[in-house]
C-alpha cells in the first residue's frame, strides 16, 4: 500500500475511534446520571458473567437489571475502542520509519486506553469514589481529543506570525478547559449538580453559605461508598458554585480564542476553527443554564458532557490547525527556500 493510500486508511480509523470514544464518554456519563455505575459490582464481568443476566442481577441485594445493562454496554463500547486503538497503535509502530506516520499520540492513546481500563475497575471496586470517576472522565476526553488529533491531516500551508503567536494562548486555554472539565466532573461524582437550583443566584444568594474545605476533599479513605454522595448541603454548594464560577472564567478565555483566531486566520480552516470553537462554547453555557433551570432533567445532563466532548474536539480542531507539518519552513520564510539550489547564469560564449 502506498504511504498516502495507508495514511488516508489510518486516519479513517482514527476517526471512527473518535466518533466511539463519543459515543463511550456519553455513555459513561448516562451510567453515571442513572446511578447504574454500581449495577455490576464486579469487573469486568457482571455478577459473574460477561453479560447482565436479569434473574442474577434483580437478586443481588439493591441492584437492578436495566442499571446492569447500562453497565455493560457501556464496557462493551470501551472494550471496542480499546482494540480499535491498539490496533492504530500497532499500525503506527510498523509503519514509524514513514516520517509522515503519527507516532507518538497513537502510543500515547493507547497508554490512556489502558490506564482507563484500570481506572474503570477502580471505579467499581472502590465505589464510585469521585476522584477516581473524575479521572476517568478526564480519560475518556483525553482518548476522544488524541484520536481526533490522529484523524485530522496536518496543514501544509506556512502560518504567519499572528498564527503562531495564538499557540501558546491555545495551549493555556486547553489547560483551562481540562480544569473545568474536572470541576464538571467533580461536580457530578458529589452529587453537587442539584445544590444551586436557581439561577444567576445559588440558594437565593450571590454567595451562599459554602464548605470549601470539606469540598475538594480528594482523598476520604477505603470502604465508602459514595453512590449518592456523602457530602453536607454546604459542601456540594461549594463545588457547584465553584464550577459556575469556572465556567464564566473558561468560557471567557475560550470565546476569545475562537474570535482571535477567527480574526488572525488566512485559512479557511483556522477561521471555521475559530468560530466552531465559540459556537461550542455558546452552545454548552446554553445546555448548563437550561440543565439547572429545568431541573437536572436526565436527557440535558447527557446533553451536558456530550457538549464537554464537543469543546474538546473544538479545541483540538483549532490546535491541529495552528501546529505545523513535519519539514514545515519557519514563519517569514518562503517555502521555495528550503533546498533551494541557485540558479547558475549561462555561458554567453
Amino acid at each position: 500500500m502506498v504511504p498516502q493510500r495507508r495514511l488516508f486508511w489510518f486516519r479513517r480509523l482514527a476517526l471512527a475511534g473518535a466518533f466511539l470514544a463519543a459515543a463511550v464518554v456519553v455513555l459513561g456519563a448516562w451510567v453515571r446520571l442513572t446511578d447504574a455505575g454500581l449495577g455490576c459490582p464486579d469487573w469486568p464481568g457482571c455478577y459473574g458473567h460477561i453479560y447482565p443476566n436479569a434473574g442474577v442481577a434483580n437478586a443481588g441485594a439493591g441492584s437492578h437489571f436495566a442499571k446492569a445493562l447500562h453497565e455493560m454496554i457501556h464496557r462493551y463500547f470501551a472494550s471496542s475502542l480499546g482494540v480499535l486503538i491498539a490496533v492504530l497503535a500497532v499500525w503506527a509502530v510498523r509503519f514509524r520509519a514513514d516520517h509522515h506516520q503519527p507516532l507518538l499520540p497513537a502510543v500515547l492513546a493507547f497508554v490512556v486506553v489502558c490506564v482507563q481500563g484500570a481506572l474503570g475497575a477502580l471505579t467499581v471496586t472502590l465505589l464510585l469514589k469521585p476522584l477516581i470517576v473524575t479521572a476517568h472522565l478526564l480519560g475518556g476526553l483525553s482518548t476522544l481529543g488524541l484520536l481526533w488529533w490522529l484523524a485530522l491531516a496536518p496543514g501544509t500551508r506556512q502560518l504567519t506570525e499572528r498564527e503562531v503567536a495564538l499557540r501558546k494562548y491555545a495551549l493555556a486555554a486547553l489547560a483551562v478547559l481540562i480544569l473545568q472539565i474536572a470541576l464538571g466532573g467533580w461536580t457530578s461524582t458529589n452529587y453537587a449538580a442539584v445544590a444551586c437550583p436557581d439561577l444567576p443566584t445559588c440558594q437565593n444568594s450571590w454567595w451562599p453559605q459554602m464548605d470549601f474545605r470539606d469540598a475538594f476533599v480528594l482523598w476520604r479513605g477505603l470502604g465508602i461508598n459514595y453512590e449518592g454522595g456523602v457530602l453536607a448541603n454546604p459542601a456540594r454548594v461549594a463545588i457547584h458554585f465553584t464550577h459556575r464560577l469556572g465556567a464564566v472564567v473558561a468560557g471567557s478565555i475560550l470565546i476569545t480564542l475562537g474570535v482571535l483566531a477567527t480574526a488572525a486566520a488566512t485559512s479557511a480552516r483556522l477561521r471555521v476553527a475559530g468560530l466552531l470553537l465559540v459556537l461550542a462554547v455558546a452552545l454548552q453555557i446554553c445546555i448548563g443554564v437550561s440543565t439547572v433551570h429545568w431541573g437536572i432533567p436526565l436527557p440535558l445532563a447527557t446533553l451536558h458532557n456530550a457538549g464537554a466532548a464537543f469543546l474538546v474536539v473544538c479545541l483540538v480542531t483549532l490546535l491541529r490547525a495552528l501546529w505545523p507539518a513535519p519539514g514545515r519552513p519557519a514563519p517569514g520564510k518562503p517555502a521555495s527556500a528550503i533546498n533551494m539550489v541557485p540558479l547558475q547564469r549561462a555561458d554567453p560564449t
